[in-house]
């Protein structure tokens, strides 16, 4: 299995991705539509120096053809191509659920409808199809606490509610098995994603594995995307000294994982039988809060700007997350080797190197306002 398709691959987990494959041996293929939101200019694509170590596609894979052309010769695929975004999600509904949802049945169509060699697939999930995920009540146990209510936010009791008893909840691991509970339409496709997969891969008779990802950051990380990348965006608003400010009470946290631990956990589930059929958190299994992101890089880039809490809040959002990442290590053995200090500082050297982008981020924000979901 040495040919690979990669879907997107011309993002910041492909291209990555796509290096450390023909370190080791692989033959690579990009399909990607070097989307301007993610990309930015599309031209500086075709000058980075993976185009020549790779056989590029430019596609869309909402198209039937272009899926026909892109997995002639493979071996096996890895589907990373996806609209991302849980707040943007909300109101371009249709174009996620069309990129989503319609490309990977298009994938699916194509592999139908034409002869293929095609052994292994790969899914790259998220974390955001378990929503707020499990949470533990002093008095319940284990609770799986739907979307937040506006009525406790606009208090500023952010953390979530237990349902029968109206105590806040404590934070705990997510795992494999808890109830699958979106609350965004980005979490929404990415769960259809996952069970056409299964399902499809099933019928087709070739393996298939769903990792899903958690907050991923490092070096190539999109700097220009407003809506996605947390590291990325107040990098960005830093160095064009705009100050921060975060919503909620900044206590908001996540599970930050490096491209690296990305990598090397997705090139375990494309090689390792025991990953066949499986869905695998990829996460360290601890939580950062937004403040602490925030004040790391301000401190790494040595800024005088204001780090402020404004308790607004933004619908749809999460409060925690972090998963239980026993299964991939049980399984495949992997574990994530970057602490989140060490990612930082190697995250905020690259960024010292690149041309500061122009900062979007209060534009994006009006979007959002506009839209009814920045309260």
């Amino acid at each position: 299995m040495k040919r690979v398709l990669i879907s997107g691959g011309a993002g910041f987990i492909g291209t990555n991705l796509s290096k450390q494959l023909i370190r080791k041996g692989y033959s690579v293929t990009i399909l990607d539509n070097l989307s301007r939101q993610i990309h930015g200019n599309p031209a500086l694509f075709y000058k980075s120096e993976i185009i020549n170590q790779v056989n590029f596609i430019k596609g869309d894979v909402c198209n039937l053809e272009d899926w026909k052309k892109a997995v002639n010769n493979q071996d096996a695929v890895i589907h990373l191509a996806a609209e991302t975004g849980t707040g943007q999600s909300m109101y371009e509904q249709e174009k996620y659920k069309k990129v989503n949802i319609g490309g990977t049945k298009m994938l699916f169509e194509a592999l139908k409808n034409s002869k293929h060699s095609i052994n292994k697939m790969v899914l790259a999930s998220s974390r955001a199809i378990y929503g707020e995920g499990k949470y533990i009540c002093q008095e319940h146990g284990d609770v799986f606490p739907k979307q937040r209510k506006e009525v406790y936010m606009h208090r500023g009791i952010f953390n979530p509610i237990c349902a029968k008893c109206n105590q806040e909840l404590a934070i705990s691991l997510t795992d494999e098995h808890v109830k699958i509970n979106p609350i965004s339409i980005y979490g929404t496709t990415k769960y259809y994603q996952e069970k056409i997969f299964m399902q499809e891969g099933e019928k087709l008779g070739v393996p298939v594995t769903a990792l899903r990802y958690q907050n991923v950051y490092g070096p190539g990380q999109s700097l220009s995307n407003p809506y996605t990348g947390i590291l990325s965006i107040f990098s960005t608003r830093i160095l064009n000294n705009n100050d921060i400010e975060i919503y909620e009470d900044g206590s908001q946290s996540r599970d930050f994982i490096y491209i690296d631990d990305i990598v090397r956990a997705t090139i375990y589930s494309l090689e390792k039988k025991k990953a066949n059929k499986q869905v695998f958190n990829v996460g360290t299994g601890k939580s950062i809060s937004v403040f602490t992101v925030a004040k790391t890089l301000k401190e790494l880039y040595k800024s005088d700007i204001n780090i402020s809490i404004d308790g607004r809040y933004r619908i749809g959002d999460i409060r925690h997350a972090a998963c239980d990442v026993s299964k991939i290590d049980r399984l495949l053995g992997f574990k994530p080797y970057i602490k989140f200090e060490d990612g930082a500082r190697q995250f905020a050297n690259w960024v010292k190197t690149q041309n500061i982008c122009i900062d979007k981020y209060e534009d994006s924000i009006k979007e959002l306002k506009n839209k009814g979901l920045i309260k």
